[in-house]
């Protein structure tokens, strides 16, 4: 089965193509530059990597957040049309299970942790299994970080963008209960999104087109600024 990954997330972006097990071509770009000028030049250019076209897929996966609310409505509106213009199935996978899935064999707890600024990180909770994989113990939220470290038991390893801008907060925090990935796994992969929605369409866990919707968590400042319209 071939699969499209694809990933707009974060500032880093990327795009996969994966065969069942094998990863066939990636491209992964960190750039100012907006995904929606550099997206469709990625996928084109995997592709041609990859040697297929979009019509030879069998498959799409995208993340839907949390993330970025104009990048993660770039990826899934560019993959919903790949699915329609095809009528292959496509699948949604949240960035933090895409970070924490790097990591099936980690024997203490997972915290992937993502940079949502305004004081606040979106972040889950993953324990590792003994025969791999990785079950979710606390579900993806957004939350003030020191708040959120105070909680946490036990050595658990951090990983993403914001694992990395409050580093020093999360060792003052947790001590030496705190391990972190290496640099370059901080980044979502498009390879590991094409993966997990591999399985799931294999599971039958796919979603219908006009049902894949990005998962913010929050409320955008539109939204909020709306509400206080109506209230006031």
């Amino acid at each position: 089965m071939r699969i499209l990954g694809v990933d707009t997330a974060t500032r880093t972006g990327s795009v996969a193509v994966l065969e069942d097990e094998t990863l066939v071509a990636e491209v992964q770009v960190t750039s100012s530059e907006t995904h929606a000028k550099r997206l469709m030049s990625a996928v084109d250019c995997t592709l041609r990597m990859a040697g297929m076209e979009v019509g030879e897929l069998d498959g799409f996966a995208v993340t839907t957040g949390p993330g970025s609310f104009t990048g993660l409505r770039i990826g899934i509106s560019a993959v919903k049309g790949f699915a329609f213009a095809t009528g292959r199935p496509v699948t949604g996978v949240s960035t933090l299970d895409a970070l924490a899935y790097q990591f099936p064999w980690c024997p203490c707890l997972i915290c992937p942790v993502l940079d949502a600024r305004k004081a606040q990180v979106y972040t889950a909770l993953y324990r590792g299994g003994r025969h791999g994989g990785w079950e979710k113990v606390v579900s993806d939220r957004a939350v003030n970080p020191r708040q959120w470290l105070m909680h946490i038991e036990g050595t658990c390893l951090f990983v993403g963008d914001g694992a990395v801008l409050y580093k020093n907060l999360i060792e003052d925090v947790l001590g030496n209960r705190a391990r972190f990935a290496a640099p370059y796994l901080n980044t979502l992969r498009a390879s590991v999104v094409a993966h997990v929605g591999l399985n799931q369409i294999k599971e039958g866990q796919g979603v219908k087109v006009a049902r894949l919707v990005p998962y913010y968590i929050r409320k955008s400042d539109a939204e909020i600024k709306l509400e206080r319209g109506k209230a006031g």
